[in-house]
């Protein structure tokens, strides 16, 4: 390999974390031809990890690497959210959390390349592609190891699991995550609740909030957050709950009723 090609590659290496993905098509953006690629391949300078990424030859890359992929070179909106992001920044250590799952969610239109797909990351990842909230509403940068990524702040996190439940078991869970949230920001609460679409996310967030008596509650301009028509039965044989039209849970049911 002659010196041109042996000053890329020490650029690329030395410009780019370790412990991240790197893809084909980002690396084509940066110079680095299909052909150029295939020799680093060739060399052992990178090792494909399925069509289209490859790592560092020898580098230990788990799925936060390629997430980093993902946002940076990608341009996807995909982060770890729910009580992925909660764990990853400390706010579910009282649970019991499986480190052997880990929840990403994106935007509708985001498609995850068969590459992130088809890789054995030694968690089961799951991604919701959903627009229930603007994709980039709410998101904080995290340092892991020796880069940086988008993750769901406490507050997207907990409505994130709220749009997951569908059992009594779930619901449950999401409370004992919401007692803990007590430092959040009503101005970032207020605008997540105001873009938020869904209605079932939006009554269970402040019938939950209030239970758990937080202070920022009393901040929020209620009158501005639309929580729809009608009733929503979210379990049967459960306990209704006037003041939010939900019928919840009668391990939830308590002293707001």
């Amino acid at each position: 390999m002659d010196t041109e090609k042996i000053t890329k590659i020490n650029h690329l290496i030395g410009s780019q974390p370790l412990g991240i993905v790197l893809t084909s098509a980002w690396l084509k953006e940066q110079g680095y031809s299909l052909d150029l690629q295939k020799q680093y391949r060739k060399s052992r300078w990178l090792d494909s990890i399925s069509t289209g990424a490859m790592i560092r030859h020898g580098d230990q890359v788990d799925y936060l690497g390629g997430v980093f992929a993902l946002q940076n070179q990608l341009g996807l909106s995909v982060h770890p959210g729910a009580k992925t992001a909660l764990n990853l920044q400390g706010k579910a250590h009282y649970l019991e959390l499986s480190s052997a799952n880990a929840q990403l969610f994106g935007a509708r239109e985001d498609k995850l390349p068969l590459w992130f797909k088809r890789r054995d990351w030694g968690v089961s990842v799951d991604c919701k592609l959903t627009s229930f909230l603007p994709p980039s509403l709410g998101l904080v940068d995290m340092e892991y190891k020796t880069f940086s990524i988008r993750v769901s702040s406490p507050a997207r996190a907990i409505m994130e699991c709220l749009y997951l439940t569908s059992e009594t078991e779930s619901l449950v869970e999401a409370y004992q995550l919401m007692e803990g949230l007590n430092n959040l920001r009503p101005t970032s609460v207020q605008t997540l609740l105001e873009t938020c679409s869904s209605v079932k996310v939006k009554r269970l967030f402040l019938f939950m909030a209030e239970k758990a008596g937080h202070d920022w509650l009393k901040y929020l301009q209620l009158e501005k957050i639309d929580l729809g028509s009608g009733k929503r039965s979210l379990v049967t044989d459960g306990v209704y709950v006037s003041k939010y039209q939900i019928t919840i849970p009668k391990a939830l049911a308590g002293a707001v009723l």
